[in-house]
């Protein structure tokens, strides 16, 4: 059996959480509702749980204007643009840095942790952190495709 390569795990496992991160930011902008608000809430008999004061500001961000839906979707976006990079991008060394990729990673799971539908996108993306952590110490390097330099879409 081959060693593991745990930036390539990391890496699939970030292209899926970070798909799945913006499709729930886009099911986020029709059903909205903020995961946390049972912590604190007021259970009324007509109506349910009423969140607490104190989530005023998650609920006009998430519910009432869905400022961190949109948020979580552009960083999505990004980390799909420079784990699976786009011609613009391909040169570039940004889509060599495990670093970066963990910082975005990071912010992903924060976005998505906050809103009902981003608890999965949430939860895979701290496994790419691990695995990307795990990389990072074990001294993984991703190298340039030299091979491939020079050779574009031109046909």
């Amino acid at each position: 059996m081959g060693n593991l390569i745990w930036h390539e795990y990391a890496r699939y496992v970030s292209i899926t959480a970070s798909a799945y991160a913006v499709w729930c930011s886009f099911f986020a902008l029709f059903y909205r509702k903020f995961f946390w608000d049972f912590l604190g809430g007021t259970l009324r008999d007509p109506g349910g749980l009423q969140p607490a004061p104190s989530a005023a500001i998650f609920i006009s961000l998430i519910v009432k204007l869905p400022i961190i839906p949109i948020l979580n979707a552009i960083v999505a976006l990004f980390i799909l643009a420079i784990e699976k990079p786009l011609p613009l991008f391909k040169s570039m060394s940004i889509t060599r840095s495990l670093i970066l990729k963990v910082v975005m990673l990071v912010f992903q799971a924060f976005l998505s942790i906050l809103f009902y539908q981003g608890t999965n996108a949430a939860l895979w993306s701290l496994v790419a952190i691990i695995a990307y952590t795990r990389a990072m110490a074990l001294g993984e390097k991703i190298e340039e495709a030299k091979a491939n330099r020079g050779k574009g879409g031109r046909a």
